[in-house]
């Protein structure tokens, strides 16, 4: 008699499947565990000999404006508190800066050089350790500008020393910079006043000659139209008194035709013979001028030898003196004198008042830059609390869910692979 047979449906197989297989599953949990127990051991060793790695950081804020007031007043240096900021922000950023401070503190990099040189040990450091953040205050809480120095560094290393000191350094480094700033703008002021102050002596100088040359022109000017004038003058007086001898030449003759000894009239030469009666007195009135020869030849010789014999006509022209008393006058100019006789001449200087009251502005301003801060470092550096890196927890954390993981795949893998070992082996019975 036959049995029946009984038939599973394909539902049924898979939830015995299932079962079979979460029971293999958990009959080789040991292997899980060994993997899990593995990998968590790793990490936690991981953790206790890796080199912890610590972050310290400063934080830097702009001064207040009346800290830079000393500064800003004097009228040739202006610079902002956020400005000061940004000049020791990128200042921190420089490799330059950071390569100068560790050339004069050497020791700070000391336990991690491992026999490389100072450069390359900071290049790796640059690259990698140093952070400079910028807090905008439109995308922060924060009311007001800030920057944020930091570094990681492994232990050994004195990372709170390398924030602050370098802080310090790179604000006195930029104060310094400030400081040579203003007094070569204040030199350079100085400098250019005083050529400010040649220039205008200079002008005065050319000013002063091209007067005293003006004045001496006109006057020699005056001198060569008097003495022209002069000379004109006497040439003048020397052909009137020839003229004057000339005509005494024509009188003389006339007289002695006429027989005319001593100064007569025409009327009184006409009654020459006629007898006269009693004393008389003659009145002629005439409106024509008496011929020269009526003055008879005694005087007319006398006054023809005494124009002859004269040296000089200049007494007889009034002008002569005064040409002579404005040549004189000419001789000596006083202001020209008084112009090359001025002693302290910088006094006559147009501006000078102005110019020496930059100078001394400019050569008595003092700012005391022992008391001047250009940023205000808010918050030092301070030790850590506990090392960034390794992260112990995350790493044994992340160890036991990856051995889970490892050994849950290899007990997958062989639950697969035995069924379908058993499963031929039924087949072959």
């Amino acid at each position: 008699m036959n049995s029946p047979i009984k038939i599973h449906s394909e539902s049924e197989l898979h939830e015995i499947d299932v079962a079979e297989f979460l029971l293999d599953v958990w009959r080789q949990r040991t292997i899980i565990l060994l993997f899990t127990g593995l990998t968590t051991a790793i990490a936690v060793t991981y953790t206790l000999m890796a080199k912890p790695y610590y972050k310290v950081q400063n934080e830097i804020r702009p001064v207040a404006t009346a800290d830079l007031d000393m500064l800003n007043e004097s009228g040739l240096y202006k610079i902002k508190p956020e400005e000061a900021l940004s000049r020791v922000g990128s200042s921190m950023g420089s490799y330059n800066e950071r390569l100068s401070f560790f050339q004069n503190n050497p020791n700070l990099l000391a336990p991690i050089q491992d026999g490389k040189s100072l450069e390359k040990t900071l290049e790796r450091l640059n690259t990698d350790a140093f952070t400079v953040e910028r807090i905008d205050p439109k995308k922060t809480p924060n009311l007001s500008e800030a920057i944020k120095f930091g570094i990681e560094y492994p232990s050994g290393v004195d990372g709170v020393s390398i924030v602050n000191n370098f802080t310090d350094f790179v604000v006195k480094r930029e104060k310094e910079k400030v400081e040579a700033d203003f007094k070569t703008l204040v030199e350079n002021r100085i400098a250019q006043t005083e050529r400010k102050l040649l220039s205008k002596k200079a002008a005065y100088e050319a000013e002063k000659d091209s007067q005293i040359a003006e004045l001496l022109e006109e006057d020699q000017l005056k001198k060569e139209t008097l003495q022209d004038e002069l000379k004109a003058l006497r040439q003048q007086l020397q052909t009137r008194r020839q003229n004057r001898v000339k005509q005494l030449d024509e009188a003389i003759s006339i007289a002695k035709n006429l027989g005319i000894v001593a100064p007569t009239t025409p009327s009184a030469l006409g009654e020459v013979g006629q007898t006269r009666q009693g004393n008389m007195i003659r009145t002629e009135v005439s409106n024509q001028k008496i011929p020269l020869y009526f003055m008879g030849q005694s005087a007319l010789v006398a006054e023809r030898a005494t124009l002859v014999s004269r040296n000089s006509d200049d007494f007889t022209e009034p002008r002569v003196d005064e040409i002579q008393k404005e040549l004189s006058l000419l001789t000596n100019n006083r202001k020209v004198a008084l112009l090359k006789q001025r002693s302290n001449e910088e006094l006559f200087l147009k501006g000078l008042g102005e110019i020496r009251e930059e100078l001394a502005h400019l050569k008595n301003l003092n700012v005391n830059f022992d008391q001047f801060n250009l940023v205000n470092i808010d918050r030092p550096a301070s030790p850590p609390q506990s090392p960034i890196k390794p992260k112990k927890a995350l790493i044994v954390g992340l160890g036991l869910i990856l051995g889970l993981m490892l050994g849950t795949m290899v007990v997958v893998v062989r639950t697969i692979m035995l069924p379908k070992k058993t499963t031929d082996k039924r087949t072959a019975d």
